[in-house]
C-alpha cells in the first residue's frame, strides 16, 4: 500500500504527542498490510459520496483518508475523534 500525505495531516501528526505518534505509526503498519484489519475499525463516513474512511490509531484518535485506487491512499489528517468527525470533506 502506498501511502501520501497532505500538509494538513503532517502538521497535525507533529503536534500528537510522542505516545500517539508511535501508536500511530504502529497502526499505520497494520493499514498497509490490510486496511481493513479489525482491529482498526475502518469505515466510510457520512456522507458515502465523498468517499472519506477513517480508522483508528485508539479509541480517541483517528487518521482520516480517501482511496486513490486500489494500492494507493491518501491520508488527510489526523486527530481526536470528536474533532475529526466534524471537518467537512
Amino acid at each position: 500500500m502506498e501511502i501520501f500525505l497532505t500538509k494538513e495531516f503532517k502538521e497535525n501528526f507533529s503536534c500528537l504527542e510522542k505516545q500517539i505518534q508511535k501508536r500511530a505509526e504502529k497502526q499505520i503498519a497494520i493499514f498497509k498490510n490490510n486496511p481493513f484489519y479489525p482491529s482498526l475499525h475502518t469505515e466510510k463516513l457520512i456522507p458515502k459520496s465523498k468517499e472519506v474512511w477513517s480508522f483508528r490509531i485508539d479509541i480517541k484518535y483517528r487518521i482520516l483518508f480517501r482511496f486513490l485506487n486500489d494500492n494507493t491512499v491518501v491520508f488527510l489528517t489526523i486527530g481526536p475523534h470528536n474533532w475529526i468527525y466534524k471537518i467537512k470533506f
